[in-house]
């Protein structure tokens, strides 16, 4: 496995400067938003497409500090129900495809997205209740009419431009948020989809990231490190779906945190001894979304535990005491 890091908690940076940064804390791979929710802070792949000499001055900057790309991130909601939303969306997926494809890459981390519930909505409708049983028919008009079709459409376009792993993040919100969604979908689609499993997402809908990831064996196609602290008297009072803001840290039931700040250091080892197990031996990219600490810290934090924990070196192959 390898050490990476979604850069986008570094925006304020240039590339060059994050480059340089992430290279002196020893971290080789780079996980970069080029559109969506992440930004276009250290890549744009639509402006970059239109000037090719963009592209030739990031490759060289991140070869420069001997950094790899592992995956570009664009997470959005391509098929958000305002269609004009759902163009932004599609069109900076479709862009981050093809400058993959210019630069190698094989890997896109997004978001399934959420439809409406009828063809005239307006915002996206998470369906989690499965009563009333208009619920039931919601859901599948949504899957049926919007969620596969677009995802046929868009594994074949990656295929058709070299990029092979499409890594949904099971994110609540959108219609594949854990494992049984993420599965349906990919048996529905293909191979080309598969699952960017994100543990803080996990811990707070109550799922233990092992079995998920055990469960998911060979549909892994990328991995954040990110953890969650759930907070036991408010979950105690309100649940887990209470839904004060983000920044309204003090009233959440959870609260996302920097690596080994949610869960100790024994439940990282077992993670990512889970993921040697079921043969994943892609990056581990370090997520920054603690608003108790600054970015650096934070990250600085997660690569400590994490250097300790990942399994760098290639599988044992010989046993010799065996």
């Amino acid at each position: 496995m390898k050490l990476g890091v979604l850069t986008v908690l570094l925006g304020s940076l240039s590339l060059d400067e994050t480059c340089k940064y992430l290279k002196s804390v020893g971290v080789s791979q780079l996980e970069i938003g080029c559109g969506g929710y992440p930004g276009t802070a250290h890549a744009d792949a639509r402006k970059f497409l239109e000037n090719p000499v963009l592209i030739d001055e990031f490759m060289a900057t991140i070869h420069k500090y001997e950094l790899e790309i592992s995956a570009f991130a664009c997470h959005g909601n391509p098929i958000h129900p305002n269609k004009e939303i759902a163009r932004e969306y599609h069109e900076q997926f479709e862009a981050a495809i093809l400058l993959a494809e210019k630069v190698g890459v094989k890997t896109i981390v997004g978001f399934s997205g959420c439809p409406g519930d009828c063809e005239t909505s307006q915002y996206p409708n998470w369906v989690v209740a499965a009563w009333p049983n208009e619920y039931q028919e919601v859901k599948e008009w949504q899957w049926t009419e919007k969620l596969i079709p677009y995802w046929k459409k868009m594994s074949k376009f990656a295929n058709d431009h070299g990029v092979t792993k499409i890594a949904l993040e099971l994110h609540p919100g959108f219609c594949v948020y854990n494992t049984s969604t993420l599965l349906a979908l990919r048996e529905a689609v293909g191979e080309t989809i598969g699952a960017n499993v994100d543990p803080s997402h996990l811990f707070w809908q109550g799922m233990d990231p092992v079995m998920v990831i055990r469960s998911l064996k060979g549909a892994i196609h990328h991995f954040h490190a990110k953890d969650t602290a759930i907070d036991p008297y408010i979950t105690a009072v309100n649940g887990v779906l209470d839904t004060p803001r983000l920044s309204e840290m003090s009233d959440r039931p959870w609260l996302f945190r920097t690596v080994g700040y949610g869960h100790g250091e024994e439940v990282w080892r077992n993670i990512l001894s889970e993921l040697r197990k079921v043969g994943y031996d892609g990056v581990i990219s370090i997520e920054h979304e603690d608003g108790y600490m600054t970015s650096k810290e934070g990250l600085e934090k997660a690569i400590e535990l994490l250097k300790r924990t990942i399994i760098f070196d290639s599988q044992q192959t010989e046993m010799y005491w065996a």
